[in-house]
C-alpha cells in the first residue's frame, strides 16, 4: 500500500465508522494539500481535534492490519534505539521498539511512509524485515527525547550518578517515573538487562557496604555487578513503586507484580521482599509467556517419553503427576501439556497458587488460603463448573489429594504437582499424607519425574576424550563410547551452556502395576516389574543425551543423583 492510498484509506475507514463528518475529512484534505504532503491526513485529524489518538489506532489496525503499540508501558533495550541516528529518528517520527533475529519492529506516527521504512533498513543488516507498529505522535516524540535525551546503559547511568549531583535518595521524579531521575533509567536498564540475558529470577541483594545483584540463567546464579551501599534505598523504593508495594514499610515482607512489554515481549514480574540485617532484599521472578509456553517437542522429550506422554492424556479420565524439585520445570511442563491438549471441544479449568501464564480458551483460577479458597475447596467448586480436564497446582495434603482423585474417578482428567525425587517415589509420598492404597490404585496414570539440565552452547562446545572418572559414569552399556562434547565457553553463552533441556523419566500405570499398588508392594518389587516392560530411569535419559551431545557429564551429575555410579 503507497503512503498516498494509505492516507485516503484512512479518511475513508473515519467516515465510513463515523468517527469524522465528511467536511471534517474536507479541511484535513485541504490541509494535507497546502502541507504538500508534510503531514498525513490521520496526523492533521489529530491535531485539528476531529480524532483521538485512540481511536485512530484501533482505525488503522482494524483497515490495514497494523497494530497500535503502547509505548507508554514498554521499556524498550536502549542499545537498540541507539542504532538509529536521532535526528533522523525525529525528522521521520519514528523509534525501534523491538527485534527478533531477523525482523525489527519499528514504532511510527506514518505506518505508511515507504520512504522512511526504506530509509531505515540501513541502519540493520540487509536481511532484517521492518515491521510498522502505529504510535501516537505525542507517545513517539516523548519517548525520542526519553531514550536520546538521557543516558540508558547502565554503565553510563552508573557514572552519571557517581558524577553528577543525583539525590541517591527517594524523590518525587521517581514516583513519576520520570526519566530525569537517573534510579527510574538504572531500575528500567536493569530489567532489560535481565530479560535479554534470559534470566527467570533477579536477585537484589544489600551487603554492609554494597549492593549485590544476581541474575538465575539456565538454572545457576551469576553475579552481574555490584553497586555502593548508597543506592539502594532509592533504587528498593523505584522497585516498590513499580509494583504497587508501600514504600514506607521495610519491617516486614511484601509482594507486589509489574506488568510491562520489554524488547517487544509482555513480561510479568512477581516481586517479593524480605527484610535482613542489611536491608531489605528484593527478588523478582521474571514470567516470560513468549518463551516458558513451549511445544512438547521444544521441552527435550526424548522420543520414547514423547510417545508414552502422547498416550497418557488421550486417557479420558485419570490422574497424571508431575514430579521433581522446586525449579525443575514442572509448571512449563504441566501449561505445555495443557496447551498440547486445549481444543474448542474441552472445558479445562485450573487452580493455582498463583496464575502464573495466562493461556486462552482455558478458565484459571488464583488460590485464596486468606478466604478459605484453597486447594480442596477449589476442586469441589470447580466440579460444579462441568470440567473436562482440571490441573491443581500441588498436591500439599490429605484432603487435596484425595479430592484430586475423586475428581478423577468422577471421569475428569486431572494434573498435578507433587514433591519428590522420582516417579516412584510419588507412591510412597501419596501414602504417607494418608492416601489410601486402595484410592491410588486404578486412579494414577502416568507419572512424571524430571529434572532441567543446561544445553551445551551449540557454537563452542567440543569433542573431548573421556577419563576413567567419566568411563565409570556412563558404565558398561556405553563402553564403546570414548569421547564426548564438553562445555567451553565463549561470548555468545560465557559459561559453555545456553538453554536447558528435560531430563525425565515416565511411569505409565497398567492393571499390574496398579494390583501391585493396592496390595501395598514394595519399591524394590515395583521396581524390578516396570524395568521388565521398558521403564527408562531418569540418569539413563540424561546419559542418552551426553551421548547425543546435548548435554554433558558435569551438567548431569549437578541435577540427577548419579552417586551409585562413582560408589
Amino acid at each position: 500500500m503507497s503512503k498516498i492510498q494509505g492516507n485516503v484509506d484512512i479518511g475513508a475507514k473515519l467516515l465510513e465508522k463515523k468517527v469524522i463528518s465528511e467536511d471534517q475529512l474536507t479541511i484535513a484534505l485541504k490541509e494535507h494539500v497546502r502541507l504538500n504532503g508534510a503531514k498525513t491526513i490521520g496526523a492533521i485529524l489529530i491535531t485539528m481535534g476531529f480524532v483521538s489518538e485512540g481511536a485512530m489506532g484501533e482505525i488503522l489496525n482494524e483497515s490495514s492490519g497494523v497494530k497500535k503499540f503502547d509505548i507508554k508501558s514498554s521499556i524498550i533495550d536502549a542499545k537498540l534505539v541507539k542504532k538509529v541516528p536521532k535526528d533522523f529518528a525525529s525528522h521521520n517520527k519514528l523509534i525501534p521498539v523491538s527485534y527478533t533475529s531477523d525482523s525489527i519492529t519499528m514504532g511510527m506516527v506514518d505506518v505508511f511512509d515507504i520512504v522512511a521504512i526504506d530509509q531505515v533498513r540501513r541502519f540493520f543488516p540487509p536481511n532484517f524485515h521492518i515491521n510498522p507498529v502505529y504510535v501516537a505522535e505525542v507517545d513517539i516524540m516523548s519517548a525520542i527525547d526519553q531514550y536520546y535525551g538521557y543516558e540508558m546503559s547502565i554503565e553510563g547511568i552508573l557514572h552519571e550518578i557517581e558524577g553528577g549531583d543525583n539525590n541517591k535518595t527517594f524523590d518525587e521524579a521517581q514516583l513519576k517515573g520520570d526519566y530525569k531521575s537517573p534510579m527510574v533509567r538504572l531500575v528500567d536498564a536493569i530489567l532489560t538487562d535481565a530479560v535479554h540475558r534470559g534470566s527467570s529470577d533477579l536477585h537484589f541483594e544489600p551487603e554492609a557496604l554494597f549492593l549485590r545483584i544476581r541474575y538465575r540463567i539456565d538454572g545457576k546464579m551469576i553475579q552481574i555487578r555490584s553497586i555502593h551501599k548508597d543506592y539502594w534505598s532509592a533504587i528498593a523504593v523505584r522497585i516498590k513503586i513499580m509494583s504497587g508495594m508501600n514504600i514506607a514499610e521495610s519491617r516486614k515482607s511484601q509482594d507486589g507484580r509489574i506488568n510491562s512489554e520489554i524488547l517487544g515481549r509482555k513480561i510479568d514480574f512477581r516481586v517479593s521482599t524480605q527484610p535482613t540485617i542489611h536491608g531489605e532484599n528484593i527478588v523478582m521472578r521474571i514470567l516470560d509467556e513468549k518463551q516458558s509456553i513451549l511445544s512438547l517437542e521444544k521441552l527435550g522429550f526424548s522420543e520414547h517419553a514423547m510417545k508414552i506422554l502422547k498416550r497418557l492424556v488421550q486417557r479420558p479420565e485419570g490422574v497424571i503427576i508431575l514430579t521433581g524439585p522446586t525449579g525443575s520445570g514442572k509448571t512449563t511442563t504441566l501449561y505445555t501439556i495443557l496447551n498440547f491438549i486445549n481444543s474448542i471441544d474441552k472445558n479445562i479449568m485450573t487452580l493455582e497458587d498463583p496464575v502464573e501464564y495466562r493461556l486462552p480458551l482455558i478458565r484459571q483460577s488464583n488460590i485464596r488460603n486468606d478466604i478459605g479458597m484453597d486447594f480442596a475447596a477449589g476442586i469441589k467448586a470447580i466440579l460444579r463448573q462441568d470440567p473436562d480436564v482440571i490441573l491443581v497446582g500441588e498436591v500439599r495434603d490429605k484432603e487435596t489429594a484425595i479430592t484430586a482423585i475423586q475428581a478423577a474417578m468422577t471421569g475428569h482428567q486431572v494434573y498435578t504437582s507433587l514433591h519428590t525425587n522420582d516417579a516412584l517415589g510419588a507412591i510412597p509420598r501419596l501414602m504417607n499424607i494418608g492416601v489410601p492404597n486402595y484410592l491410588m490404585s486404578g486412579s494414577l496414570i502416568g507419572i512424571v519425574a524430571q529434572r532441567l539440565a543446561r544445553k551445551l552452547c551449540v557454537h563452542c562446545k567440543k569433542e573431548a576424550p573421556l577419563d576413567h572418572f567419566e568411563k565409570r559414569l556412563l558404565g558398561p552399556k556405553y563402553s564403546n563410547i570414548d569421547k564426548i562434547f564438553k562445555a567451553v565457553g565463549c561470548d555468545r553463552c560465557n559459561s559453555g551452556y545456553k538453554g536447558r533441556i528435560v531430563v525425565c523419566e515416565i511411569l505409565p500405570f497398567d492393571r499390574e502395576l496398579d494390583e501391585m499398588v493396592n496390595n501395598g508392594g514394595s519399591r524394590k518389587e515395583m521396581l524390578a516389574y516396570i524395568m521388565q516392560h521398558g521403564f527408562i530411569p531418569m540418569i539413563e535419559d540424561g546419559l542418552q543425551k551426553v551421548i547425543a551431545g546435548i548435554t554433558d557429564l558435569k551438567e548431569l551429575m549437578r541435577v540427577v543423583d548419579m552417586t551409585d555410579r562413582i560408589n
